[in-house]
């Protein structure tokens, strides 16, 4: 077992290069209740006053995500919590006087599920950062929600040892935030997503109590999958305190990376399609389209070329000579299904570059000072090509611009809804555009939200794609869970 390591504490909000503090909100000045006067009393009293921030400019970094146009609320206060027993004081407070409790991470999230309420204590998990074990008998990780991603992901790398979980904010976004959504990445194609990596948590539930869940041994199958159900769960049935994950082994040898310029999304889609069909398994799977290239390029002088529609980028991690074949054959499926230029490379920098482009797509066309309104729809494999042609419809139709990312390989697919900040009838028309392209989704057999959660941006989605029956029993969960309703309330179940 490796001695413990702890990663220092995370940047305050207001430094971080991305995220809703980039733009802190105006926040109205909400007078508190008895009850949130109570619960003040009580913090006040429990909690170091250097954890409690009240000042309208501290708080306002805060109280949203970087869900644009997603409505948030006036908290009474927030609680930066460093332990698990603070956090059991700040809940056990709100139960008492049944005061709504909102936790958060580092505010990366893309739906809306972070975002305060009137009157809530805004619970931030962000300076508990402690990486609590790092065990190579075990392949496994104990850590605290406030982890960085790639910090979590590095102190591995040093013992040998790999997460695979990798979405593209993992150089900022936390494991919290991660389990909460259930978050996937640039790797999940091949390797799955939070879920698949959570053995086990400590979880603060809406009474106060401290419970754990979920287990150490690689099998185990005693009671309910709470550890399970609680991943993805944003926030509703419990706080998540801490996580234990378990690890790979790391790569022995840098993946070969295939890359494939088309002319069109539709081709990219048949492409994709050719690749799954003949049983291929790349290690990842990647769309960027021309605009995402250009913003990348305006931002970072990047000179990635920007003549085609659109890019693939495939990489194949299998063991010499296994990796070679892989590589071929994908690049055979890119050639025989449009591609207008297709290369293999084995040289780790060039293709660091081309993923570096991928992940920072989207904070690149924020850079440009538009609006982002991100989708995060997921469509079987064989409809992908189908979606995206009709997602160009879509924004003509609506004259909207939209880029397009994607998880190519598992049918994720994010469209960039990119509308100038003050235009309300652009605003009008891509809110038009994101409604029609979540229930397209449904309608062509996906889902509404592949790993960025519902929040509030997908909630009327969700009630169509589950239908009355399976909401109710949802819901029969949380009330069962959180029978006053205090955590996160309004988020995923309306």
């Amino acid at each position: 077992m490796a001695d413990p390591v702890t990663a220092d504490a995370p940047a305050p909000a207001e430094d971080r290069p991305f995220g809703v503090s980039t733009a802190p909100a105006q926040l109205d000045v909400v007078e508190p209740d008895d009850a949130g006067r109570a619960v003040l009393t009580e913090l006040a009293a429990a909690l170091p006053a250097d954890r409690l921030l009240t000042d309208p400019d501290t708080v306002a970094p805060y109280v949203h995500d970087d869900a644009e146009w997603a409505e948030f609320g006036t908290p009474l206060i927030v609680v930066r919590a460093r332990s698990t027993a603070e956090v059991a004081a700040v809940v056990t407070a709100c139960a008492r006087h049944r005061v709504p409790v909102v936790a958060r991470g580092a505010g990366s999230g893309l739906s809306g599920g972070a975002n305060a309420v009137d009157g809530c204590v805004l619970l931030s998990l962000e300076r508990m950062t402690g990486i609590l074990e790092i065990s190579r008998a075990e392949r496994l990780a104990v850590v605290q929600p406030g982890v960085i991603n790639d910090h979590l992901r590095a102190a591995c790398a040093e013992q040998g040892l790999w997460y695979p979980p990798d979405p593209a904010s993992a150089p900022w976004s936390t494991i919290g935030g991660n389990v909460a959504t259930n978050a996937g990445g640039l790797c999940c194609v091949k390797y799955g997503v939070t879920r698949d990596y959570v053995l086990a948590l400590e979880v603060v539930t809406a009474t106060g109590e401290v419970l754990r869940v979920g287990r150490r041994t690689a099998k185990g199958v005693a009671g309910y999958d709470l550890a399970g159900l609680l991943v993805g769960s944003e926030g509703t049935l419990g706080i998540i305190t801490e996580v234990t994950v378990k690890l790979r082994p790391a790569r022995p040898t840098p993946p070969r990376t295939v890359v494939g310029f088309f002319d069109s999304l539709a081709a990219c889609g048949a492409a994709v399609a050719a690749v799954t069909e003949a049983g291929l398994q790349p290690a990842a799977f990647e769309l960027v389209d021309r605009v995402c290239l250009q913003a990348v390029n305006a931002w970072k002088n990047a000179g990635l070329p920007e003549d085609a529609a659109a890019l693939l980028l495939a990489q194949t991690d299998l063991p010499e000579p296994a990796a070679q074949v892989e590589a071929d054959a994908i690049l055979e499926a890119f050639r025989a299904h449009g591609a207008t230029e297709a290369m293999a490379s084995t040289d780790p920098v060039e293709a660091e570059a081309l993923f570096d482009a991928r992940r920072m797509a989207y904070p690149a066309i924020e850079q440009a000072g538009d609006a982002v309104l991100t989708e995060d729809v997921c469509l079987p494999r064989g409809r992908l090509a189908e979606m995206l042609g009709r997602v160009e419809e879509i924004a003509a139709r609506h004259e909207t611009r939209i880029a397009n990312i994607a998880h190519a390989g598992d049918g994720n697919l994010h469209p960039l809804i990119i509308v100038p900040h003050g235009d309300e009838e652009a605003r009008t028309r891509a809110q038009a555009a994101f409604d029609e392209i979540v229930a397209l989704a449904v309608d062509l057999g996906g889902t509404v939200t592949g790993e960025h959660g519902v929040g509030l941006l997908k909630r009327d989605g969700m009630a169509r794609e589950l239908g009355p029956g399976v909401l109710a029993m949802q819901r029969a969960i949380k009330q069962a869970l959180d029978p006053d309703g205090i955590l996160n309330p309004g988020k995923a179940l309306a």
